[in-house]
C-alpha cells in the first residue's frame, strides 16, 4: 500500500508542475503578445541609415 501512496503523490505532484509550467507559458505569450500590441514595427526600418552595408 506504502508504494501506491507514493506513486500517486508522485503523479499528483507532476500533474501540479505541469500545470504551473503551462500556466507561466501562458503568461509569457499573453505577456509578448500585449508587447507587441504597444510597440509599432515600423520603428526598426526608419533606423536602417545609419549602418554601414557589410561587404
Amino acid at each position: 500500500m506504502f508504494e501506491y501512496e507514493m506513486a500517486a503523490l508522485r503523479r499528483a505532484d507532476l500533474i501540479r508542475e505541469a500545470d504551473d509550467y503551462r500556466r507561466a507559458r501562458e503568461a509569457e505569450a499573453a505577456r509578448r503578445a500585449s508587447s507587441r500590441r504597444r510597440e509599432p514595427e515600423s520603428g526598426v526600418r526608419g533606423q536602417r541609415g545609419r549602418f554601414a552595408r557589410a561587404a
